[in-house]
């Protein structure tokens, strides 16, 4: 067969220029007419006889954007909620930076600011939005991405979710003969190892430094290459009672390092027993009063009558103070070998991912949202009932020594979670100081926490025992308290979350000490508690 001649190359290169230009000039007209077509669309409807049947809308206020916002990801796809990370700094403490100065975060606003084009792009931002609690503008962004596309839905399941979209290809179909044989035994990679084996394949890698940048150039020094493996757990374990996130991040290092992290089982003991994020930091009875004050010899004892009788009685009861703490550390002890081999299989980092326990670096939230049915105005003609999105939240802060702060109101994490502090509350307490931005904090409410143990059910199996939060907050007045029963298991299963990221509700009550009187509240609209790490709040040192 002939080559083609110089000519007729020349003339197939002029068709694809034509062909290329077209088909970018068809592409512009019809991205300005669909931009042309929106506005007159809009303009058309609010023109036309429907624009009185528009539902009146209520006042709003309007929330700031926060320059930097960083959500984890989904740790539960089956709740579709994503737990918020408030990992930028203090906003009152940012205040007083320079007005000429600008950092990363000014590029980060300028990308959150940039507005959706695409329906994938209205599908994201609705979702951002519903997270937040604004249910409102989430409801017409999710419109508009409907209207754009009516599968926007699918796509963004398969570049969020592929997992859960994408079906495994079929390597041997059923209607191929026998004589086809089966490619899973003959790919290129080899069989795919599980986790355990996969970990287990690292245990004879060591840590190997960053090569030469050219030949003939000596590698850069790796001291850590040369330590012994003894050293480096003790390292490993430093960093693990430091911040035990930094200590997971370690296995992102190499190999190694990952194999030392998943089985290196007594640095994950010392993490539970510890006090700093572990279990011997739970408390399983009262510690504190509801206003913080210190519990007396004989709450604590559960004694009734007056110890201040004698001396001598005063020097028992502390006696006998010192030898009821030791037997409850003793008590945790036991549980928690008894739950170590029973429950956890004998894994110390099995049962610190599954245990229940409660959190003191961050605080957890509670977004609300409910539907109240409004009334139709009587000067208009309306086709529809107006009706009012109702948001607010729950936050719930639990410290160290075993209190607590309870605050509900309507404005946005963002705004609040960094002034959740015990100084605060105390600043603001009666309303003092309504000018600074922490002036929410008039509103919170003192309280104490503890966890379900032994003595809540004591014919209850090991595994039942734990599980519970009991939070008990002040009431509208001097005379009310309140106690709020939440549990770390799921609904129906009483299965405990991987993580104990999320707390449920069980019961709400209110206590009249006047009259000895308990009243429940109903929780119709009540959400569950989900925990959300505030960088601000460091460990969570009291």
């Amino acid at each position: 067969m002939n080559q083609p001649t110089e000519q007729i190359q020349s003339e197939l290169e002029n068709f694809r220029e034509q062909w290329r230009a077209e088909v970018s000039a068809r592409s512009k007209n019809t991205a300005s007419s669909q931009q042309s077509q929106q506005p007159h669309r809009t303009a058309s409807t609010q023109a036309g006889p429907s624009a009185p049947s528009k539902p009146t809308r209520r006042n709003e206020t309007a929330h700031k954007k926060t320059a930097s916002k960083s959500i984890s990801h989904i740790e539960d796809e089956d709740e579709y909620i994503q737990t918020q990370s408030f990992d930028e700094p203090d906003p009152s403490k940012a205040a007083g930076q320079k007005p000429g100065r600008r950092d990363g975060s000014s590029t980060a606003t300028k990308d959150e600011e940039k507005e959706p084009q695409t329906a994938l792009d209205f599908y994201e931002k609705a979702v951002e939005k519903e997270a937040s609690g604004k249910l409102g503008e989430s409801l017409q962004l999710y419109r508009k991405a409907f209207r754009m596309d009516d599968s926007v839905d699918q796509s963004y399941g398969h570049k969020h979710f592929p997992a859960r979209w994408t079906k495994p290809a079929q390597v041997n179909p059923s209607n191929a003969p026998v004589t086809v044989p089966n490619t899973a035994h003959h790919s290129l990679e080899g069989p795919t190892l599980s986790l355990p084996d996969l970990i287990a394949s690292f245990s004879d890698l060591r840590i190997e430094g960053v090569p030469p940048d050219c030949e003939g150039v000596d590698a850069p020094p790796c001291p850590m290459a040369a330590l012994p493996d003894e050293i480096l757990v003790h390292i490993l374990r430093d960093v693990a009672v430091a911040d035990i996130g930094d200590f997971v991040r370690l296995a992102q290092v190499c190999k190694r390092l990952a194999y030392l992290v998943a089985t290196e089982d007594q640095i994950w003991r010392r993490v539970c027993l510890g006090t700093e994020f572990g279990f011997g930091g739970m408390h399983f009875h009262w510690q504190l009063g509801i206003t913080w004050d210190p519990l007396s010899p004989a709450d604590e004892l559960g004694l009734l009558g007056d110890t201040d009788t004698e001396t001598e009685t005063d020097v028992d009861i502390i006696t006998t103070l010192a030898e009821l703490k030791r037997q409850r550390r003793e008590e945790r002890r036991a549980t928690t070998s008894v739950l170590l081999n029973s429950l956890y299989a004998g894994s110390w980092a099995t049962m610190f991912r599954r245990r229940p326990r409660v959190r003191f670096n961050g605080c957890y939230i509670s977004t609300v949202n409910y539907i109240r049915a409004g009334q139709a105005s009587v000067h208009q003609i309306t086709w529809n009932s107006p009706v009012h999105i109702v948001t607010y939240y729950r936050y719930l802060r639990l410290f160290r020594d075993g209190s607590a702060i309870s605050l509900l109101t309507t404005d946005e994490p963002a705004h609040v979670v960094h002034h959740v502090t015990k100084e605060n509350l105390a600043l603001h307490r009666g309303g003092a100081a309504p000018h600074l931005p922490s002036a929410v904090m008039a509103n919170a409410l003192k309280g104490r926490w503890r966890l379900s143990g032994e003595g809540d059910d004591p014919e209850a199996a090991v595994k039942d025992m734990e599980g519970d939060l009991y939070v008990e907050t002040e009431g509208v007045g001097p005379k009310y308290m309140y106690r709020m029963e939440l549990t770390f298991k799921s609904p129906g299963a009483g299965k405990v979350k991987a993580g104990s990221n999320k707390v449920s509700w069980k019961g709400f009550w209110s206590y009249n000490r006047e009259t000895d009187d308990w009243a429940e509240f109903a929780l119709r609209h009540y959400k569950p508690f989900f925990f959300s790490r505030v960088r601000s709040y460091g460990t969570g040192e009291v």
